[in-house]
């Protein structure tokens, strides 16, 4: 249950209008559309943390739904969250590819886009004993052979794909011929490039961070607009492949709620997102402040539906 009066004081702090419902929903629930562990869960358990910590909430619930790329949380989600604002889901670009790929009959047009809240970078790797030293050997390997060129990423469809995709493109490659095996964990995907049996991998670079250190693994570029603080490995762009790929994580709101309650859900992330609370999780765990909130946030959501798409259709996943 929202502790209401936590809530107006803290929203008041900062110059903000309080919540407007009549009485705060029972409960804050937070599906996360995605086993325990992996990003969208620990996004919403971040969220539960820090509005909690910040008098924001007094209880949060997380839920749990796995499956399809976390499009069976999304239908859950659309048909058991009607009208309620005490209902949330968090999720990300690989949903936006999942319900291409799984032909879900549901969308993102089905909920309410609420706040963008953090972006991963993705990194390009290969063993420490590839052949390929840099993006330049990289994209001459794809070109002359792509199906040769084996990449190990995450689910199909979704950010790791739509990088390799690219980046094959970028290269001079048809993307249609790309070689992807998709693995259900970085783990997974990490003894295959070790194993020797991929070419290449792709994932957040936290996944790889410790193995990059090690020197068990070679980070070849970045995919994000700038490089990390702290880290020596270049961006795509700034190699002069025009390729950038963020591994965004949002918030939606239930399906059905009024304009005001919109207003006072983007509201209290517009606190969480300030609070030193917040800026410290994004920090522990290396995310970047990616915060858009409202119609910025729908606009942007659209832009990336469009954008998914047509990658996925470039690589034949979808027609």
């Amino acid at each position: 249950m929202l502790n209401r009066r936590a809530v107006v004081a803290g929203l008041a702090a900062m110059g903000i209008a309080g919540p407007s419902w009549a009485e705060a929903p029972p409960e804050f629930r937070i599906i996360a559309p995605a086993g325990p562990g992996g990003g969208w869960d620990t996004a919403a358990r971040s969220i539960q943390q820090v509005l909690t910590a910040t008098g924001l909430a007094k209880s949060i619930q997380v839920q749990n739904v796995t499956g399809a790329g976390g499009t069976i949380g999304l239908a859950q989600f659309i048909t058991g969250a009607k009208g309620d604002p005490g209902q949330l889901m968090v999720n990300g670009i690989t949903m936006v590819g999942a319900i291409l790929t799984n032909k879900a009959p549901v969308t993102l047009d089905q909920v309410t886009p609420l706040v963008r809240l953090t972006g991963d970078p993705l990194v390009i790797v290969v063993p420490e004993n590839s052949p390929l030293k840099t993006v330049k050997d990289l994209a001459a390997a794809i070109k002359d052979n792509p199906a040769r060129f084996i990449w190990a990423g995450g689910s199909a469809g979704g950010a790791d794909h739509i990088l390799a995709a690219l980046v094959a493109k970028a290269a001079g490659s048809d993307p249609a011929k790309l070689n992807y095996v998709a693995f259900s964990g970085g783990g997974e995907a990490l003894a295959a490039m070790l194993g020797g049996r991929v070419t290449a991998g792709v994932s957040g670079y936290g996944e790889f961070e410790s193995q990059i250190k090690a020197g068990k693994l070679r980070a070849l570029a970045l995919s994000s607009g700038k490089r990390l603080e702290g880290v020596d490995v270049p961006t795509l762009k700034e190699l002069g492949y025009p390729v950038e790929v963020t591994n965004w994580r949002a918030v939606m709101a239930a399906p059905g709620i009024s304009a005001e309650q919109k207003r006072d859900l983007t509201a209290v992330f517009d606190r969480m997102a300030k609070s030193r609370e917040w800026g410290e999780v994004l920090k522990a765990r290396g995310w970047d402040d990616y915060y858009l909130a409202g119609e910025p946030f729908a606009a942007f959501l659209k832009e990336e539906q469009v954008r998914v798409a047509e990658v996925l259709r470039s690589i034949g996943l979808v027609k």
